[in-house]
């Protein structure tokens, strides 16, 4: 094979992600076993029929691959059915003793068995939806010692890694009803007839008995109901508890965007006690039942309007189950240690202590089954005193502050006083619902005249990824002259109660940013680079460059571009394979750096997945881990391809032109391959690739009319092959694939100057 050959062949096997779609998960079944036991899984989604590996995070769990499915076509199923029902006319006759010219013979026998198995394994599906048509099934194995809740599951090819998947590890006695399938109305009798499962008749219903403690795992079908049996004594207080949107947190194709459950607790004779659908405002539920006389009861879990399918999954713990329901305050100050005071159903103790040890929400940790964030800031905090709800009893405060306070009872709010000073700029923004607080706050600034200066209901806050209705507030003002001010606190509803907590930031402006790496799995190939992209989530008037880099270089990863240009709010650069293949995902951290006043600040960039909802919102959504896997091996004739010789960043004048040297493979690259520039600036396109004595010479020319002197960016593009057209770019949840790409070089930095 010549060198030229050999180069063709490896990137047309996959030079990164690119050359082929990469899988994507869309349900596990069930999302989550108990700690030393092992079970089989089976997850949904795309492109999962070359998937080899599966891998969930943290130590003691292990995943093997057992199979993989797919609805045959139905070409394929007339086919056997035509040949299946030629195979039982014969039986047929030959029973009868009339064979006519063919006999029944051992060989037809294992056909017709074969043919059977097939179908039954198999069968076509027309209503099937294209998101989940590929199934894997995997066997997880869990050790004893495995870390209790929620963790990740990606599936992997030979050339990418899929999205990650919520898995939780539970230390309850856990049951699940098998596997889902859809309805297919066409096949159901004749299935039927072949040995298996039954035709459905009328509304889908799963009905079982549990002892509790139990977490049960189910999944809803269009217009299913599932109902749970179990005993209980008279003054138990059971909590109900369902996991569903927060397993999948959202659903590209389905209104509201996720499976919105609904709970249902009836007595022995199939009266309704007490209902719930959201607990305050998640869209998951949770009912206290205070178990009135021994007896049996039941719990009916469904969808809101019925709704249902494969990816409706649900993880559902009934028993007396500890559960916060609040907490004050609802976080700290740095280097100190909070008590925390909890309010909830089961708990042993009604506090406990809190190590701030780092800025930035976290999860409290205790013997309750739900997960409760905590804040921790180091500005000076104190609390609010009381329901302050006028400016005549104003609780004095001095900036900067972080205060904790409740709206504790409907109607009600707070007002906190300070002196500022003509021109002194001044934050104000409330952390409540991003906590997990039922408060949808509404903030006001008032001079002491009265005059409301400044207000403001909703913020959004991109990091929330979780919230869809961001109901914290955020407020900024330049006071007009010396003198007090007032700041007043309430609900948009006029709601309070006990759980309606917050936290109070007032200061001056402390501009600081945010980082979110999308996507947060890649599949890259060894020696060759993907796209990566990081959001920059800048605060209270931040607007300079951010410099992002590895935090740990010595696994041979590396970036290119790797820069937020000062205003902007996202930069797409690349990430670099080493040379060699990994046997699992290496989880990365990039770090992003940025100057204030001459001092740095240095923060990690969260992994993140962007996620649609309901056809047209949009979610950086939270992981757990930036996972990277390198396959193949990288040959030499690679090894030194697909550098950027030229200096950087290239200088570009609006209406000229500009060219960029780079490396390429020995060979005659050119005759097969091509190179097209991905995700554009709008005003920038490549208009020619020649071939030089040091590889290739990329010419690149900026349109006067759209681009301004002074933008900055990185220019990627992708080798695509001749034969194959012009790469389109698609987007799959978010995560942009350029088809018939195979490989990515290196992000090219470019500034735009007048000559």
């Amino acid at each position: 094979m010549t060198v030229f050959k050999a180069i063709a062949l490896f990137l047309a096997l996959g030079g990164t992600a690119l050359a082929q779609q990469g899988p994507h998960l869309a349900y596990v079944y069930p999302a989550g076993g108990r700690a030393g036991t092992t079970f089989t899984i089976t997850v949904g989604g795309q492109f999962l029929l070359t998937a080899s590996n599966a891998f969930i995070t943290g130590p003691g769990i292990t995943a093997t691959l057992l199979d993989h499915d797919r609805p045959m076509g139905q070409k394929e199923f007339n086919e056997l059915r035509d040949r299946f029902k030629t195979l039982q006319d014969i039986f047929q006759a030959s029973r009868k003793g009339n064979p006519g010219t063919n006999v029944w013979t051992a060989a037809d026998a294992q056909e017709r068995e074969q043919i059977r198995g097939k179908i039954l394994k198999n069968p076509p599906n027309r209503t099937a939806n294209p998101a989940m048509i590929d199934t894997v099934i995997i066997k997880v194995s869990i050790a004893t010692n495995a870390a209790p809740g929620a963790h990740e599951i990606r599936l992997a090819t030979p050339n990418a890694l899929s999205n990650p998947l919520r898995f939780c590890i539970g230390t309850l006695p856990e049951i699940s009803r098998p596997a889902a399938k859809p309805a297919n109305p066409d096949l159901d009798k004749f299935i039927e007839r072949l040995g298996g499962r039954p035709a459905p008749v009328g509304t889908p219903k799963n009905e079982a008995r549990v002892a509790l403690p139990v977490v049960v795992n189910g999944q809803i079908l269009p217009g299913g109901v599932d109902r749970y049996h179990f005993l209980a004594k008279s003054g138990q207080q059971l909590v109900i508890a369902a996991s569903a949107r927060s397993l999948i947190p959202y659903l590209a194709d389905a209104v509201p965007g996720w499976f919105e459950a609904v709970l249902v607790i009836y007595d022995a004779k199939g009266k309704e006690l007490i209902s719930g659908e959201r607990f305050h405002f998640q869209p998951d539920p949770v009912v206290h039942f205070a178990v009135p006389r021994d007896g049996e009861y039941t719990v009916e879990i469904h969808d809101s309007i019925f709704r249902g399918r494969e990816d409706f999954v649900y993880r559902l713990a009934i028993g007396e189950l500890p559960f916060v329901t609040g907490i004050s305050p609802l976080g700290g100050r740095l280097g100190e240690k909070t008590t925390v005071t909890l309010t909830g159903w089961n708990l042993p103790e009604p506090s406990l202590a809190h190590d701030n040890d780092s800025v930035g929400i976290t999860s409290l940790t205790g013997p309750f089954i739900n997960e409760v964030p905590f804040a921790v800031d180091d500005l000076p905090e104190i609390s609010e005193r009381g329901p302050d709800n006028s400016a005549e009893k104003a609780q004095a405060v001095t900036l900067p502050v972080i205060i904790n306070g409740h709206v504790r009872k409907p109607g009600e709010g707070d007002v906190f006083r300070f002196t500022g000073h003509a021109g002194q700029p001044v934050v104000a923004e409330v952390f409540a619902r991003r906590l997990d607080s039922p408060l949808d706050s509404f903030l006001r600034l008032t001079g002491a005249d009265g005059k409301q200066l400044a207000f403001n209901d909703d913020f959004e806050d991109k990091g929330s990824g979780l919230n869809t209705h961001h109901a914290d507030s955020y407020l900024t003002a330049t006071l007009p002259a010396d003198g007090n001010y007032f700041i007043h606190v309430t609900d948009t509803q006029g709601r309070g109660g006990p759980d309606f907590a917050y936290r109070l930031r007032l200061s001056g402006p402390l501009p600081d940013f945010a980082l979110r790496v999308v996507p947060s799995s890649l599949g890259l190939r060894a020696g060759l680079s993907a796209p990566v992209t990081v959001y920059a989530l800048r605060r209270d008037g931040f607007t300079n460059a951010i410099d992002l880099d590895l935090k740990d270089k010595s696994g041979g990863f590396s970036l290119s571009g790797a820069r937020i240009p000062a205003g902007q709010d996202k930069a797409q650069f690349t990430l670099k394979a080493p040379a060699q293949p990994t046997d699992e995902p290496v989880a990365l951290t990039i770090t992003g750096r940025g100057m204030i006043d001459g001092k740095p600040l240095v923060h990690e960039a969260v992994p993140a997945e962007d996620m649609m909802q309901a056809f047209i919102y949009r979610h950086l959504v939270p992981s757990k881990e930036l996972a990277v896997t390198v396959n193949g091996q990288q040959r030499w004739f690679m090894r030194d391809a697909f550098k950027i010789i030229s200096p950087t960043p290239l200088k570009i004048s609006p209406g000229g032109t500009a060219h960029v040297r780079m490396s390429a493979p020995p060979g005659n690259f050119s005759d097969r391959f091509k190179l097209e520039l991905a995700d554009a600036p709008d005003g920038i396109s490549l208009t020619n690739v020649s071939t030089s004595t040091s590889g290739l010479e990329l010419e690149f020319a900026c349109d006067a009319e759209k681009v301004k002197p002074g933008s900055t960016g990185n220019l990627i593009c992708d080798v695509v092959p001749k034969n194959q057209g012009t790469a389109v770019p698609q987007k799959k949840n978010g995560n942009s694939s350029r088809r018939g790409a195979v490989a990515t070089l290196p992000a090219i930095p470019y500034t735009t100057v007048v000559e």
